[in-house]
């Protein structure tokens, strides 16, 4: 498969998330936005001169270097395996409801970010959704580094360790932790534990735009594979590999 169908393949909130992220950092690497216009400084740019764009960039940006460009792209790799099989799995059937789990968790990366004086989100905005599937599978076995094995559930415990040990600092791996069973406690947890309704439903406008998926057999990135009539409405028409405990 070549590059572009590779690309058209990715469901679609998580390649405009990949893609934006990619082309926001190399539009600061070669110099045609500096990165002090792109993290979070809320005080100083947000409050006093509406540089509003800075929450969302803030996630999407990651300063591109010698030093830090092995760690951009393993973000990059959690972001694309965990976020599209969320998208692929979980969500499957209910688009709007991912995009809602991606708001929402933004959402709060923001507001742990000025809280803690976090500049750039992008990692801990990963780790919430990687955590987030990690709670959804956590009997699955994902395979680590020098073929260590273990379930889900303790994976982002160790990266948090890894990242502790190579960059002294758990800040960021934490936040992504918080907001991530912030989510999942909200929207599975509680629910199930007390038998009620979830206490985060999306909002309307959403599934208005990226309607339930109902009929139908869906490939990759929604494309159709038989004649099923499409939703009405909305415009939705290695390293931490795994598998299933019992399974081959």
């Amino acid at each position: 498969m070549d590059f572009s169908g590779w690309f058209n393949s990715v469901p679609i909130f998580t390649r405009y998330w990949l893609s934006s992220t990619v082309i926001m950092s190399l539009v600061e690497r070669i110099g045609l936005l500096p990165g002090e216009y792109l993290i979070l400084l809320p005080f100083k740019f947000v409050y006093t001169k509406f540089q509003i764009w800075r929450p969302l960039t803030s996630v999407l940006f990651y300063p591109l270097t010698p030093q830090t460009g092995f760690h951009f792209m393993l973000n990059c790799y959690f972001l694309y395996n965990y976020s599209v099989r969320l998208e692929r799995e979980q969500f499957k059937n209910t688009p709007a409801d991912h995009l809602f789990m991606l708001i929402f968790n933004w959402a709060n990366c923001v507001i742990l970010g000025v809280c803690f004086n976090v500049p750039l989100l992008m990692d801990p905005m990963v780790m919430s959704v990687l955590y987030v599937w990690c709670k959804l599978n956590a009997d699955t076995i994902v395979n680590f580094w020098f073929g260590t094995q273990f379930k889900a559930a303790y994976l982002p415990w160790v990266l948090l360790g890894v990242n502790l040990l190579l960059s002294s600092s758990i800040t960021y791996s934490l936040i992504g932790i918080v907001v991530g069973h912030l989510y999942y406690s909200l929207k599975f947890l509680y629910p199930t534990l007390r038998n009620t309704p979830s206490l985060l439903e999306t909002p309307q406008i959403l599934k208005n735009y990226f309607p339930d998926v109902t009929g139908g057999v869906y490939a990759f990135g929604g494309a159709r594979l038989n004649n099923q009539p499409r939703p009405a409405g909305g415009r939705f028409s290695n390293w931490g590999s795994g598998h299933r405990l019992g399974n081959n």
